[in-house]
């Protein structure tokens, strides 16, 4: 037991700083924070949280190493994700000003259109499930970290803990970026966050694009 807990503290030094660092994930739950409101900006965390624990479990069944070896599948999640932000960039880029409500106590922005719980979480599962860079992330901190002959029910016990910190971190932000002062910002700024955003979202696909596999 000693053993699995130095290997999770391991996991989670390292991990600390992916989940801090600015990306897709962020961007994506910041704009569902500023455009959606709180509520599907949580559910879209769940789904970036669900989709770390399929690249969690692709890198201990060993498809994490063939998809690293094979230039062709990486290829092709690359190149699926860079579609996907490039597509979610330009959406951005031509969304209109978004309206705030204006009764007190509602803690979210009014969409302008209704979104869906189940569109909200897809596209927090898709802006990470379409990353490759997971692949070699998980896969080289597993194999440096995580002994070899640790049971394959303690390894999914840490892709656990590493989805919920993750998914906590996300909840956070959403938390944050809903409050009354960062929403009478966002009324005053919709339209340049929505740009701005739409262009950090196309540059993430371009610089995707550019990623090569190891």
């Amino acid at each position: 037991m000693h053993q699995y807990l130095i290997e999770l503290a391991s996991l989670m030094a390292i991990f600390f700083f992916a989940i801090v660092s600015p990306g897709a994930d962020l961007a994506m739950v910041m704009r569902q924070a500023m455009v959606h409101g709180r509520k599907q900006a949580v559910i879209t965390s769940f789904g970036v949280g669900t989709s770390l624990m399929f690249h969690v479990t692709y890198t201990i069944l060993g498809l994490g190493l063939i998809i690293s070896q094979s230039i062709y599948l990486f290829n092709i999640v690359k190149w699926l994700g860079v579609a996907y932000l490039i597509y979610i960039g330009i959406k951005a880029l031509r969304a209109g000003k978004t309206e705030l409500p204006t009764a007190e106590g509602e803690d979210g922005v009014r969409a302008r259109s209704t979104q869906t719980g189940l569109k909200a979480f897809t596209l927090g599962f898709a802006a990470n499930a379409l990353n490759p860079k997971p692949v070699f992330f998980f896969l080289s901190i597993f194999s440096t970290v995580v002994h070899a002959h640790t049971p394959v029910g303690i390894k999914f016990g840490y892709g656990l803990v590493m989805a919920s910190c993750l998914i906590l971190w996300f909840v956070g932000v959403s938390l944050f970026m809903t409050t009354p002062r960062m929403r009478a910002a966002f009324q005053r700024a919709s339209q340049w966050i929505d740009r701005t955003s739409g262009v950090v979202f196309i540059a993430l696909g371009i610089k995707l694009a550019t990623e090569k596999a190891a």
